[in-house]
Order: C-alpha cells, then sequence, then structure tokens
C-alpha cells in the first residue's frame, strides 16, 4: 500500500496525480475462507481490519451486494457522540469515539473527523432537570459532558431563536465538546484501503442468495458470484438482518424503517456544532462543502424502501425554522433516505446466534455510523475468540428472552 504523505502528494501533482494505485483490489472470490464477513459497510470493514490487526486472521472475505461505501455507511448524517445514558450504551459508544479520534493516523486516510461539540436543547423545566441528570450521569462513566445556559447556547450559535414568546422555549442544553462529525465515505474508503492491506479480500456486487446449514451450522453461501465456504461467518448487513438471518433459518426482533435527511443549498461557514432537539425533533451541522445536514426520526411504517414519506421533510423543516427563522429562504438541494434496523429497546444486538459459527452484527438503528470503529473492534474480538467481548455482552440477542433490555428509547432525548 503506498502511504499517503504530504511528500507523496507533492510527487504526484507533477504529472496530474496519475499512476495512484487503487485503493484496493478487486479479488475474484475464492471457494473457501477462515472467515467470511457479509455486509461492506462501515461495521463490516471494520470488523475485517481488527481481525488482521489483533487476531492475525487474514484470510477472510468481505462480501458487499453493491459497491464499497453505497449502503447506509453513506446514507447517514455522520454525527460521532458518546453521551448516552446507560452505562452499557455509554462505555460502547466512548469506545467508539476514542478509537475515532486515532483513526485518520491508524488508517492512513484522513477521515475528516471534526469535533465541534454536539449540544442537545432543553425546551422545559422537566427537560433541564432530564439535562442535569443526564450529564451527571455520563460524567460519572468520565465522559466529557456540561450543562449549558441559553447565553451559552446563544454565544456558539448565535443565529439560534431564544425568543420567550417561542413555541418551544430554550431553557438551556448540554454539549459534549468531543462529540462532532466525520466523512462518512471516508470512514469506509479507509478501513477498505487498510483490510485490503492486511490481505483481506474485498468482494463486491457479490449478494447472498441463500444459507447452507446442517448440523447447527453453517456449511456456505450461495452469492450471485459463486459458492463461499467459510469457517465462520459474521452477518454485518444494516436494513437487512433480519432477511439474512430467515435465510439461515432463524428470526430476530427486528423492525426495519426508512430514516430520512436532506442537505440544503451551501452557505458560508456559519454553523460550527451540530445541534439536537428532541422535543422539536430535529438534528442540524453544517459539512465542509457550506450545506446544512438535517435529519429528524424514522418514518412510522416498516419498510426496505430507501425513500421516505413527506410528512417527515415537511416536520423537519418545520422544526428547524422554529430555531432558526432566518433560515426560512434557505432551498433544499438533496434528500435521501437509508434503512435502519431497530430493537425494541433501540440497543444493537452483538454476538452468538443459534448457529454455532455464525455471529451477528445489527439492530443499531440510527446510531450505526458513530459506532462504527468501535463495533468492529468488539464484534471481532467476539468472531476470533468465539465469545463476546465484555462491552458487548450486555447487547447478545438472548436479553430478549431473559428481560435484560437496555432501553435507549427511553433513555435518549434524541436517538441520533
Amino acid at each position: 500500500m503506498t502511504r499517503y504523505s504530504a511528500l507523496n502528494l507533492f510527487q504526484k501533482s507533477r504529472d496530474g496525480h496519475r499512476g495512484w494505485p487503487e485503493a484496493w483490489r478487486k479479488p475474484a472470490p475464492k471457494s473457501s475462507y477462515d472467515i467470511v464477513i457479509v455486509g461492506g459497510g462501515g461495521h463490516g470493514l471494520a470488523t475485517a481490519y481488527y481481525l488482521a490487526k489483533n487476531y492475525g486472521i487474514n484470510n477472510i472475505a468481505v462480501l458487499e451486494k453493491g459497491w464499497i461505501g453505497g449502503g447506509n455507511t453513506g446514507r447517514n448524517t455522520t454525527i460521532i457522540r458518546s453521551n448516552y445514558l446507560w452505562n452499557e450504551s455509554a462505555h460502547l459508544y466512548e469506545l467508539s469515539l476514542k478509537l475515532y479520534e486515532k483513526l485518520s493516523q491508524e488508517l492512513n486516510f484522513n477521515i475528516m473527523l471534526s469535533q465541534r461539540g454536539v449540544i442537545n436543547l432543553a425546551h422545559s423545566q422537566s427537560e433541564m432537570h432530564e439535562v442535569t441528570r443526564r450529564v451527571s450521569a455520563i460524567r460519572l462513566n468520565g465522559i466529557d459532558s456540561e450543562v449549558l445556559t441559553p447565553d451559552q447556547i446563544k454565544s456558539l450559535i448565535p443565529i439560534i431563536n431564544l425568543s420567550s414568546k417561542s413555541r418551544y422555549p430554550i431553557l438551556g442544553g448540554s454539549i459534549q465538546r468531543r462529540g462532532g462529525v466525520a466523512r462518512h465515505d471516508a470512514v469506509a474508503w479507509g478501513f477498505a484501503r487498510a483490510a485490503d492491506n492486511l490481505g483481506i479480500d474485498i468482494i463486491e456486487n457479490c449478494e447472498v442468495l441463500s444459507v447452507s446449514t446442517s448440523n447447527g451450522i453453517v456449511r456456505s453461501l450461495e452469492t450471485t458470484r459463486g459458492c463461499i465456504g467459510a469457517k465462520k461467518f459474521g452477518f454485518v448487513v444494516s436494513g437487512h438482518s433480519s432477511v439474512l438471518a430467515e435465510k439461515a433459518g432463524f428470526r430476530l426482533p427486528i423492525c426495519s424503517q426508512p430514516l430520512q435527511a436532506l442537505v440544503s443549498e451551501p452557505l458560508k461557514p456559519f454553523f460550527d456544532v451540530v445541534l439536537m432537539s428532541g422535543t422539536v425533533h430535529v438534528y442540524l451541522s453544517q459539512s465542509d462543502k457550506g450545506e446544512l445536514v438535517l435529519g429528524a426520526g424514522t418514518d412510522n411504517y416498516n419498510s426496505y424502501s430507501q425513500r421516505g414519506s413527506l410528512s417527515v421533510i415537511e416536520e423537519m423543516m418545520s422544526a428547524s425554522l422554529e430555531l432558526f427563522p432566518i433560515l426560512s429562504r434557505l432551498k433544499v438541494m438533496r434528500m435521501w433516505g437509508g434503512i435502519v434496523d431497530i430493537c425494541p429497546d433501540a440497543s444493537p444486538i452483538i454476538g452468538n446466534t443459534p448457529l454455532r459459527n455464525l455471529y451477528i452484527n445489527c439492530g443499531w438503528g440510527t446510531g450505526g455510523f458513530k459506532a462504527t470503529p468501535g463495533s468492529g473492534y468488539v464484534f471481532a474480538h467476539n468472531i476470533a475468540t468465539g465469545e463476546p467481548h465484555n462491552l458487548a455482552a450486555p447487547f447478545s440477542l438472548d436479553r430478549f428472552a431473559k428481560g435484560k433490555l437496555i432501553d435507549e428509547h427511553g433513555a435518549a432525548a434524541v436517538a441520533h
């Protein structure tokens, strides 16, 4: 792998940047591997990378039915944070945030991490009490979090509407200053390039058609590029986890719903934080291109479509104008949707399955991107050792049978 550096950039600029090698190979699939990871998004690629880096296993294939960066990894709003209430979630997301902070150097690929701070707003006295409680709980876990007054919020976001006559007046909020955003497709490309350099085969345009099982184990996968066998398998397919699990003969407590987002026309830089409001239900940031990136909640129906209903967009716009009336003439440039798998408690499933050599990582809902490196790190441990990582153990599939749910639905002001 050619290392990216200022010297290399200068040398390549002399011939118009021609001659750069491909970031990763395009190998034909082999008939058998030690491990096959199904899903070439950020989580799947991170899993393969950490399997090779931490456990020395490189006879691995990552199967992606489309192209790298073309699934949910490239369809999110890129927010990164670890300010979760419950201990189990907080520890896992904090691991991920710490990995993100060093990821550009580790992968030799600029993921454009911007730790600009994530602000959560409170619009009532009860919400302010909850913010204070959450900040205290988060800080007890060793994670940075602060309570903000309206004046402090105004100093960070001068254009915000603090009028007491607003329908939802802003009484304060909280901030995690280490939170922020990263470039979504750069995360996928960086992991793909690093995994390929460690000898892992990344097989694009390879859809799993069926799963062959016998005597409680998976034998092989029938794909659009032939039959592929392995000693162990990992399923990491955001949006279609229950579909793939059904092919393997078991069910998951998951529903799949569209999640929409949009970007505005570009503006000069003016919004250098990430802002979230659970009451009016919108979150905003400004991209490096100057576009405002807006998101909200999922559509209220199950679907595998990557298009949602217009009512969600309308409510998102209304919420944005409640906070920022100055944006009333701003034009929408494009909108899109992704598919999210959601568990009953809005927490993921990471661990073993009823099939002894099959492991699954799914159900991240709207919080998948921020967990990418941490998810891959703990899932790699699970596949390599056969036992869940201590940070992932609470997120096992059998927690639903045992009643040990991690209720992020009830704990999160906004689950993004």
